[in-house]
């Protein structure tokens, strides 16, 4: 059993790098819509790189945990935000990747529009999360972070259920509604992401008021 602090990073630092990177790959996100496919390729390819890198800060968070002795909350809240920060990354690599691998090169401009909006929604939530986990040590303080986050993740269900309605009154093909409808699922479970994150931070407020 680990009796002693660990060295390196703390716990803080690598969240919010972790929370940093999701504002880089939401914006090569956002780019890949407006692209030619070759241009798609080289940002999806991005895209992997920072997912790759907020996998490495995870698993230091993870060795750090195992390593540790006293840590500044609880073991599993700890882990928690750190699995939700990897889930938000995550979810934006895999729809980076649905709009290469589907090669969804033609979508219609009214699409494309209610695409754009569920990302910024996701731009929003990453922006916020950026800003909001530098002040992690105290909890308490976020709270203005979890109502704006659960606001958006409303404001991102409403841009869901648009874009799906838009893709079945499309006269697009069946395969690429079905693709199409992937790559909007996976950008809403990203926006519950971040809402799930957010109640993770509050949750600890709670615990710790």
């Amino acid at each position: 059993m680990p009796l002693r602090k660990s060295d390196g990073p703390s716990f803080f630092d690598l969240l919010t790098k972790q929370a940093a990177l999701l504002v880089s790959a939401v914006d090569l996100l956002g780019s890949m819509l407006g692209s030619l496919p070759l241009e798609r390729v080289s940002l999806r390819d991005k895209l992997h790189e920072i997912e790759h890198e907020a996998d490495e800060l995870n698993h230091a968070l993870t060795k750090k945990l195992n390593m540790s002795f006293v840590t500044p909350f609880d073991r599993e809240d700890l882990g928690f935000l750190a699995g939700r920060l990897d889930d938000c990354m995550d979810y934006m690599d895999e729809a980076g990747d649905l709009i290469v691998l589907y090669g969804l090169d033609d979508i219609p401009e009214d699409v494309a529009t209610l695409l754009a909006a569920q990302i910024n929604v996701l731009v929003r939530c990453a922006d916020q999360t950026a800003t909001a986990l530098p002040g992690l040590k105290s909890p308490l303080d976020l709270r203005d972070y979890w109502v704006e986050i659960n606001r958006l993740e409303n404001e991102g269900d409403k841009a869901y259920r648009h874009t799906l309605t838009a893709l079945f009154d499309s006269s697009l093909d069946p395969v690429t509604i079905i693709k199409l409808k992937d790559v909007v699922q996976v950008l809403e479970r990203g926006t519950d992401a971040f809402e799930d994150l957010a109640n993770g931070i509050e949750a600890i407020a709670v615990k710790e008021s």
